[in-house]
């Protein structure tokens, strides 16, 4: 198995496998969170801006990636299905636009728009803007007529005002050794979430064991289809037989996932870890080894320009719990009365 990135996989094993080390560190974290809540009070009393349209809120509370890119692709397919103009805010980590805001469009490239932006715009269509300022996104996207915007990661970003809260848990992590930063992965503690509208929790199957609360709601991620790195094609998932070994790159937030996904599809894989938004290059699958290419749909579009013609890509969709709709259709009748 390869390691992309030595530093935070320190990290993270100190955090998720609960090192003793990082509590020499209590005295930054009390820091830590006294600062954030100070930030919290004084940008929402002072500096919040509403923008006059419907924003929801998909974040998470603990650094590294918790599922929160499908869930939002769903949740754009619900409301596009409405009828509704939705547009997607994004601070677009890694991404190197000529000019921000950026608007992305058919002839944005990954290292213009980012991995998580672009993706979501090949899925749904739906307008997409790129901006650190969230809130200077959000007026581009209300002058192209939309008509309810989604902010993605956008959950501590609270200088954009919002209609509703979502915030996704990773079951596989959790919330680790329960500290925020530096000694924990929280960004906020825990407490957090009772102030959110919904909770999602990112779960291998929506029949596990593992229940946070009985007003949670379950999610998790279904394999859809294969798809051509190079040229979109699609594929069904049975193209690659049971059995068959693999080389599985991947360069998200929690590579484990795609990896246990891979085995549940039969396949065998090498694993190849790199850090969440990696800059991947051809030199990275320079493999000893003659074996299938696979790797997320995240990383695809950053490996479409040198992709070989049979690399391969996962399409996985979110799947809710049958509960969580009639919520969150509820929640939305208030913003969208049916007429």
């Amino acid at each position: 198995m390869s390691q992309g990135s030595n530093s935070e996989a320190k990290w993270l094993t100190a955090w998720y496998g609960k090192k003793r080390w990082v509590y020499t560190l209590l005295p930054l974290e009390g820091l830590f969170r006294l600062l954030s809540y100070v930030r919290r009070i004084i940008t929402v009393r002072w500096l919040q801006k509403n923008i006059g349209l419907p924003v929801i809120v998909v974040g998470n509370i603990s650094v590294g990636g918790t599922g929160k890119t499908p869930l939002i692709i769903a949740l754009v397919n619900r409301l596009q299905k409405r009828g509704l103009k939705v547009g997607v805010i994004s601070r677009g980590y890694g991404s190197a636009a000529p000019q921000y805001p950026y608007v992305v469009s058919e002839s944005s490239s990954a290292t213009e728009a980012g991995d998580e932006p672009l993706s979501i715009w090949r899925a749904t269509g739906c307008a997409v803007c790129i901006d650190a300022d969230r809130v200077a996104a959000a007026r581009i996207l209300k002058n192209a007529g939309c008509d309810v915007l989604l902010s993605d990661d956008g959950l501590q970003h609270y200088r954009l005002g919002r209609t509703l809260e979502i915030a996704v848990i990773d079951a596989a992590r959790g919330f680790g050794n329960g500290h925020c930063l530096p000694v924990g992965p929280l960004r906020e503690p825990r407490s957090r979430l009772k102030g959110v509208d919904f909770v999602v929790v990112n779960q291998t199957s929506l029949e596990s064991d593992i229940v946070y609360k009985r007003d949670y709601y379950n999610m998790r991620l279904q394999p859809q289809h294969w798809f051509k790195v190079k040229d979109l094609t699609h594929l069904p998932l049975d193209h690659l037989l049971a059995g068959t070994h693999v080389h599985a790159v991947a360069g998200i937030g929690n590579p484990n996932r795609f990896f246990s996904t891979l085995g549940k599809l039969g396949l065998t894989p090498e694993c190849h870890i790199y850090r969440d938004h990696h800059t991947f290059t051809r030199e990275n699958f320079q493999f000893r080894q003659v074996l299938p290419v696979v790797m997320t749909s995240k990383d695809a579009v950053k490996c479409q320009t040198f992709a070989e013609p049979e690399w391969l890509a996962l399409e996985v969709e979110a799947v809710l719990e049958k509960r969580f709709w009639p919520a969150f259709e509820h929640a939305l009748e208030a913003l969208f009365p049916y007429e």
